[in-house]
């Protein structure tokens, strides 16, 4: 028995995944993209009572699956993903009560890895 058995080398280049709320769309950082797995498509989920989105990496074929990331994983550098639909942003910010033409929001998010499942709880956002 090795005395590392067990062990996984960390990936610094990973970093912490957010979203950042912003007039111009909701921004998911490349640590989104990656640890979701780099999906060609994602689902979007609200949940209006607890305040949070989630992103669902899923299949072109799944309900209201909508384009989230096109490069495959060799691709250099790994980019971040924005969706700058006005119904989505609309949305956030009356959820929220946020006026986005004077404050942007970042928000971290929480891997589900059982459910390949980003959570991002806006109740925990910080202004920009």
């Amino acid at each position: 028995m090795n005395m590392l058995d067990g062990f996984v080398v960390f990936d610094f280049n990973v970093g912490s995944a957010s979203a950042s709320i912003t007039p111009n769309g909701v921004t998911f950082n490349k640590s989104v993209v990656i640890k979701l797995g780099f999906p060609k498509y994602a689902q979007l989920l609200i949940n209006k009572q607890l305040k949070q989105i989630a992103v669902r990496a899923c299949e072109k074929d799944d309900e209201k699956a909508y384009e989230f990331y096109g490069c495959s994983p060799d691709e250099k550098p790994v980019r971040s993903v924005r969706w700058n639909h006005k119904d989505l942003l609309n949305s956030l910010s009356e959820l929220m009560d946020w006026d986005l033409k004077k404050v942007a929001h970042r928000v971290e998010g929480k891997m589900l890895p059982e459910e390949n499942v980003m959570l991002f709880d806006l109740t925990t956002a910080k202004d920009l």
